[in-house]
């Protein structure tokens, strides 16, 4: 079993597009559990905390393919065919309009991007005519929507929660998604603690065992203010609210005995 303190997971879907048309990025990326499996969403932020550009026109555009886990995850090919598509989106935009790339979502084996532009004058027949002859065997999407309060952007691309528990946990929740999990089926979830001396952790671990939790082991580091360690666990969904939510509970948790939450992880369990 390896141990994994907040892994940094970025997912390689964003196009290299969202991050050169300026300075102004914040992307997050976070995982919600749709009816038929999970669905990834990427995010710049900036503009939930900033001013909005004065771009009034919602643009979603992407594609499909067949090079997908059983997750509806793309696979290595088809986050290629994706990185294509966004690529050349971006490219023809560029000689239409003014834009914004505030998103990308994956979702059943299909990649779209969100972009907010300054005009549609063009952008339409250019971008049907491109995905016509470029991807007609795959089913693609083209949505343009007039959309000046980016209500699309706020109800559907920024979490609810922006917490750091929140953005913590979904780095973890990512990777399994991208390994191909579809993350129903509870499992065995480890985390790991750091207190100030024994007395402390001992104290920890008798109220963790009245909830359920196993102790899977303890050490003492030679060093460190928090050297006293420990390693615990209990079988546990790892649906986003929840894992989120149990996520928070073990930081109060593990707070209220003057000790650290260093994260949890959770094997993956792939589908055949």
């Amino acid at each position: 079993m390896k141990q994994i303190y907040f892994p940094i997971v970025f997912l390689l879907v964003i196009s290299l597009s969202g991050f050169t048309q300026n300075s102004k990025e914040d992307w997050v990326t976070y995982t919600v559990q749709k009816e038929k499996g999970p669905m990834v969403i990427t995010t710049n932020l900036y503009y939930n905390f900033m001013g909005k550009p004065n771009y009034k026109n919602l643009l979603v555009v992407g594609t499909s393919t067949r090079d997908c886990k059983k997750n509806g995850f793309p696979d290595e090919l088809g986050l290629s065919k994706f990185y294509l598509l966004s690529d050349s989106i971006a490219v023809k935009l560029d000689r239409l309009t003014k834009k914004r790339l505030v998103g990308i979502i994956t979702y059943q084996c299909s990649g779209l991007d969100v972009y907010y532009l300054k005009d549609t004058i063009g952008v339409k027949n250019t971008l049907q005519s491109y995905l016509d002859y470029n991807y007609a065997l795959s089913k693609n999407y083209l949505l343009l929507n007039y959309d000046k309060k980016w209500k699309y952007y706020r109800e559907e691309l920024v979490p609810k929660d922006i917490s750091d528990a929140f953005f913590i946990t979904h780095e973890i929740l990512n990777q399994l998604v991208i390994e191909g999990d579809n993350l129903k089926q509870p499992r065995k979830i480890n985390h790991w603690v750091n207190f100030r001396n024994k007395n402390r952790r001992q104290r920890f671990i008798e109220e963790a065992k009245k909830l359920r939790f196993a102790v899977d082991s303890i050490k003492e580091d030679q060093k460190g203010y928090y050297r006293f360690r420990a390693v615990i666990s209990r079988k546990d969904s790892v649906k986003p609210e929840i894992i989120v939510n149990l996520s928070k509970l073990m930081m109060k948790f593990t707070g209220a005995y003057s000790g650290v939450y260093n994260g949890w992880y959770a094997e993956p369990i792939i589908e055949d």
